[in-house]
């Protein structure tokens, strides 16, 4: 079988900010995509466990390249010692961070040529130092990127932003703000989420095998949101004259399809899921989940078990794969997910 593209890394199981669209920072416990993002132990994953699976892609997929995302890696106990591991290895690296310790760990990143540093921001400052919940983060994630581009082998920088209720009206002048910056992407994301109500008619389906729950729903009021000026705004930013560096996922062709997006969440807008045939998840603990931290929390395999790709190659994953391509592409608890979405 082909190789993965991405090994996504849970490297640690804490995050250190309190995001409002995040069950992680609204300390919403039992969700998915929380017990996949924090639920797992020992707390860091341990070093050996992260040489074992440089030694393994170096082995079965040394093309394939090492995500650490979704908590904070920054504050991943072995942060340091691991990038030299998967330099050692040869083998290409991604930071998924808030920017919230990057003043602190850009001279590592660049000293272990990290390729890619994705930064989430979520606004202008105030916009965005609210979302978060600490006044410093913005500032923090700017002086963090300024010390990436003061080296000479800096990775690229890309942005991304989720678009929430609390930052409509001033996505174009966050846009504005990183022109003058020299990143490689400014990515918009439409906001992830799952009501309980498309989890329910899920689970009468595939609760048994794939089980779904509500996610990002504890603060976010969707009812809330003003998609007549988001909409605008988008316009407005797609004929800016730095667009060809702006993505918007999904990228909706109509006002009709944005309102399709939040207000019938129930209606698939992706086709299918790419990522449960690119990527896998592996957690602190050895275990491995299909895609991402939003994917179900199946284990379709263990490091501690079985070798990379036995996991990539295995029944369970198998099984997980052919049911959603027989349901069509997407489950219906897939109806939100970034996934679904590309």
């Amino acid at each position: 079988m082909y190789a993965p593209k991405w090994l996504v890394l849970g490297v640690n199981n804490t995050c250190n900010l309190h995001c409002k669209m995040c069950d992680v920072g609204t300390k919403t416990k039992t969700t998915n995509f929380a017990q996949n993002l924090t639920g797992t132990r020992p707390l860091d994953m341990p070093l050996e466990l992260f040489q074992k699976i440089c030694e393994q892609t170096a082995k079965y997929y040394p093309d394939t390249r090492l995500g650490y995302a979704f908590t904070e890696p920054l504050i991943y106990r072995h942060f340091d010692e691991s990038l030299a591991l998967a330099k050692q290895y040869n083998l290409s690296t991604a930071v998924t961070t808030n920017g919230l310790k990057l003043p602190e760990k850009a001279q590592v990143l660049c000293d272990n040529n990290v390729d890619d540093v994705f930064i989430s921001l979520d606004g202008t400052k105030d916009i965005h130092n609210d979302i978060r919940g600490h006044r410093f983060s913005f500032q923090r994630a700017i002086d963090g990127m300024d010390a990436l581009f003061s080296q000479k082998n800096a990775p690229n920088v890309s942005i991304f932003c989720v678009i929430t209720e609390w930052n409509i009206g001033d996505l174009k002048s966050f846009a504005d703000f990183f022109a003058q910056f020299p990143i490689k992407q400014l990515g918009f994301m439409h906001t992830n989420f799952t009501p309980q109500s498309v989890a329910d008619t899920h689970n009468t389906i595939w609760g048994d095998r794939y089980f779904a729950t509500e996610s990002n729903m504890e603060v976010l009021d969707i009812e809330s949101m003003d998609l007549s000026h988001l909409w605008q705004e988008i316009n407005t930013i797609k004929k800016a004259e730095y667009a060809d560096r702006v993505s918007f996922s999904p990228d909706l062709s109509s006002f009709e399809r944005l309102q399709t997006f939040y207000q019938k969440p129930e209606q698939l807008i992706g086709s299918a899921c790419s990522d449960i045939f690119s990527n896998m998840m592996i957690k602190s603990d050895g275990s491995v989940i299909p895609a991402h931290g939003r994917c179900y929390n199946v284990e379709v395999g263990n490091l501690y078990e079985q070798n990379i790709s036995e996991i990539w190659n295995s029944d369970e994953f198998g099984l997980l794969r052919s049911d959603i391509q027989k349901a069509g592409g997407l489950l219906p608890a897939c109806s939100r997910c970034c996934s679904a979405l590309s």
